[in-house]
């Protein structure tokens, strides 16, 4: 059995996972989003390691909690927070419902039927479910359950939640996003995806036909700095330049007076050659 411990919290998250100013900052972030976006007065991070999500809403004044199946992540909670944050795990029921259950980069690393199970026991215990779990990261050992956004929101909506497509999730990371019971008419529903779908196809046909635009605009000049180049390289290998250049080198020093004619003249010339 996998422990997560110590090392796990050092060497598999990305960067060391502690209380750092980084880390801090991160949840500090996204606290101050669910606070101003949702405004929930209970919230259950699910997942919560060393508690600092919980530290963000608390200090914002929300009544917030956590659970994380890491004994050692829970000792590492703030002193004065550590009643609002247990060890448990999420494949056991919830013992009270939320405003809120917010859920990040966890159920990739459950087998597929206890993440089947927490996402159960989510959908109990709240109806408005913030979620992210990673579909692009294979090589962490302990991600047994890296799935597409698809199947998760399969999931969610066998107990009748729904992709929220109109709350944008990427404070968090470009996958996460918010689930919530439907209590609409299932044709509202498809109503609001097929509305997202059409922007977000419009978006795409918009920014494709753009990178082809700047494209034919690199190649013209690309081919307009060429012909400068080839035109130039005529013009210095003409016996006028050159004599203008042996004189200019030979007869006016530096910041004299004959320097500045013959530079005029040398553009004079330069010119009269393009024509």
């Amino acid at each position: 059995m996998l422990v997560y411990d110590e090392c796990y919290f050092r060497h598999s998250c990305g960067r060391p996972y502690a209380r750092t100013p980084e880390w801090l900052e991160f949840f500090a972030r996204i606290a101050e989003r669910i606070v101003c976006e949702i405004n929930p007065h209970t919230v259950m991070d699910a997942g919560c390691a060393m508690g600092f999500l919980v530290e963000g809403l608390r200090a914002r004044g929300v009544e917030a909690f956590g659970i994380d199946i890491s004994d050692y992540a829970i000792l590492q909670v703030r002193e004065d927070l550590r009643p609002y944050c247990r060890a448990g795990s999420v494949v056991e029921p919830l013992l009270r419902r939320y405003d809120l259950i917010v859920c990040i980069e966890v159920l990739e690393h459950l087998r597929g039927p206890d993440g089947e199970q927490a996402i159960e026991n989510f959908c109990a215990a709240s109806d408005d479910i913030l979620f992210s779990s990673t579909p692009l990261d294979y090589r962490e050992a302990t991600h047994f359950n890296v799935q597409p956004p698809e199947h998760w929101a399969d999931q969610f909506a066998r107990h009748g939640f729904v992709h929220d497509v109109d709350f944008d999730a990427s404070f968090i990371n470009p996958w996460a996003v918010r689930f919530r019971r439907n209590r609409e008419p299932w044709h509202r529903v498809l109503r609001d995806y097929e509305r997202r779908f059409w922007w977000l196809l419009k978006e795409n046909q918009d920014l494709r036909s753009l990178a082809v635009e700047m494209r034919e605009q690199l190649a013209a000049a690309e081919s307009n700095s060429l012909a400068l180049k080839a035109q130039l390289a005529e013009i210095t290998s003409s016996p006028s330049w050159r004599l203008v250049r042996r004189l200019r080198l030979g007869l006016a020093p530096a910041g004299s007076r004959r320097e500045r004619w013959l530079d005029r003249a040398l553009r004079s010339l330069t010119r009269t050659q393009k024509r």
